[in-house]
């Protein structure tokens, strides 16, 4: 990539529990259900330039719970249903990895594996993406470390804990701790327009 080429501001997006409904261990595509706020959230962020980036732990793989081609099935049922919705996913990572799994070569750690920021880096090289102008969103402290530490500004979804909002104090904090998909997208787009007051905008409220 030329060093003239601009880079991006892109949304760094954690998939189960965070796009779509998370059963555990998802193989079956016909389980494939997007989660309340979603499309609208997404087109939203679409509006105001954002590429759109999901970065995806599937340990699944290693446990032997479901294949990559299953995933690979899953994941295509996922891109249909945005792009039903209006939505263009710019890339999709996924990681197969996990040190206690069962089915080699994916029973080892990676760099990929959340909480690294092995995809967020990937990405950013395969893609003209600006780390530092980007937001992350997961549902888990993973999603959160991970996106901190690849330099991006990242939100915690913590609705469906006991204890609102989480309490969690470090250097990996989340700049915001939001209740669902909505709600943090308000926020991103909200920081966005206090820098660039004549921003363009997607319409997330009808």
């Amino acid at each position: 990539m030329a060093d003239s080429e601009p880079r991006h501001r892109a949304v760094f997006l954690d998939r189960d529990g965070t796009l779509i409904h998370d059963p555990g261990y998802l193989s079956n595509p016909e389980g494939v259900r997007l989660l309340d706020g979603v499309a609208d959230g997404l087109r939203a962020l679409q509006g105001l330039g954002f590429e759109l980036v999901i970065v995806t732990n599937q340990s699944g793989i290693a446990r032997g719970k479901y294949t990559v081609a299953q995933y690979e099935e899953v994941a295509a049922r996922v891109l249909e249903q945005l792009e039903a919705e209006g939505v263009s996913i710019r890339a999709s990572y996924f990681c197969p990895y996990h040190p206690d799994g069962v089915v080699a070569p994916y029973d080892v750690e990676h760099e990929d594996r959340k909480p690294n920021d092995g995809m967020w880096r990937r990405a950013a090289t395969e893609h003209p993406l600006d780390l530092a102008r980007s937001y992350s969103i997961g549902d888990g402290e993973r999603d959160v470390v991970a996106g901190k530490r690849a330099g991006t500004r990242a939100v915690l979804l913590a609705g469906g804990r006991d204890k609102w909002p989480l309490p969690v104090k470090g250097p990996f904090d989340p700049d915001f701790v939001a209740r669902d998909f909505r709600e943090a997208v308000l926020w991103i787009l909200k920081e966005e327009h206090a820098k660039l007051p004549d921003a363009p905008g997607g319409t997330l409220l009808a």
